[in-house]
């Protein structure tokens, strides 16, 4: 078995290299690749960059290229839904596209032929992070979340965001992710610290909670590590 583990900025992979120690060094399709052997089993550890291009690449490349058969994201989202705040962690049920419009053809937004709104994130894996979350003493929330190619700070269109997608975070790659995996038919799972929200403090620092929240998803990610590469784990 073979685990992809994405993120979307250095930050939020650094944790991770610091917790397997040894690892080798890819460069490929204009990126780094850090593969390494952890509890009997092989990594390929990888940021993105940010946006659904860049996401799409690294998770196609980790799949296709690298032979993953398992691809977990962990990073950070803003929250549109009012019960979440700063620090909570997020688990997604399923994502869509909020960017992705041809209603003009008479579709629903998020919607193109051949495609579907949502995508499903895998059911097995949402449990084992269940379990991880009970044994760490963690709350986490599971969610739609909605991917977008901007950064969304207007209220006007997270409202419209959440009219049409019932959505209760928001970020920039998990939805594209999704659609690659969904393809490939490799089970994915995406992990969210929320960063910001409408009642976001002025004095919040994003790299300060960056750097925290990075440790908690780490921590987080490698448990259900823990958990996939144990003999009663069944991979689909």
């Amino acid at each position: 078995m073979k685990i992809a583990i994405m993120g979307a900025m250095p930050e939020e992979i650094a944790p991770i290299l610091k917790i397997v120690g040894d690892y080798k060094t890819t460069e490929y399709a204009d990126n780094t690749y850090y593969e390494a052997t952890y509890k009997g089993s092989e990594l390929v550890i990888a940021y993105s960059k940010i946006g659904k291009v860049f996401s799409t690449l690294t998770a196609t490349t980790m799949i296709e290229h690298f032979g993953c058969s398992i691809l977990l994201f962990s990073g950070v989202a803003g929250g549109i839904n009012p019960s979440l705040k700063i620090g909570d962690l997020i688990v997604a049920t399923k994502l869509s596209q909020h960017d992705l419009d041809i209603t003009a053809f008479g579709h629903p937004i998020g919607f193109v032929p051949g495609g579907s709104v949502f995508v499903e994130t895998d059911k097995e894996l949402i449990k084992i992070a269940k379990d991880v979350a009970v044994e760490l003493g963690k709350t986490v929330q599971e969610g739609i979340i909605a991917t977008g190619d901007q950064f969304v700070h207007d209220e006007a269109i997270k409202k419209k965001i959440v009219d049409n997608f019932n959505a209760d975070a928001l970020e920039m790659e998990g939805g594209s992710v999704g659609v690659v995996c969904n393809a490939l038919n490799v089970p994915f799972f995406i992990l969210r610290a929320i960063s910001d929200t409408a009642d976001t403090d002025a004095s919040f620092s994003f790299d300060e909670f960056m750097e925290s929240s990075a440790i908690i998803s780490a921590e987080f990610v490698m448990k259900m590590v823990d958990k996939i590469v144990s003999p009663s784990y069944d991979a689909k």
